[in-house]
């Protein structure tokens, strides 16, 4: 089965802590875009993105997820620009 965009980007760009860490919604839409981005990928509207997350069980509130890999990098450096 081929693997879908949802899942590459849960696999390349979070990690499971498994503690209680949590990526908040608008962190892990953005990490999303990000990622996104960097694939050359155009991102998919809001609702769908959390409606794919809902049936992986990913809860913007308590997901045990940090970010990882270039999509944070670039999240980070566009969320914060006077970092640069």
């Amino acid at each position: 089965m081929a693997t879908s965009q949802y899942d590459q980007f849960l696999n390349e760009a979070t990690a499971d802590d498994g503690n209680d860490s949590t990526l908040g919604r608008d962190c892990l839409y953005g990490l999303y875009t990000s990622w996104c981005f960097l694939q050359q990928r155009a991102p998919r509207p809001e609702g769908a993105f959390w409606a794919a997350m809902r049936k992986k069980h990913v809860d913007p509130g308590h997901n045990g997820l940090r970010m990882k890999g270039p999509a944070a990098a670039d999240y980070i450096l566009a969320s914060y620009p006077g970092l640069v």
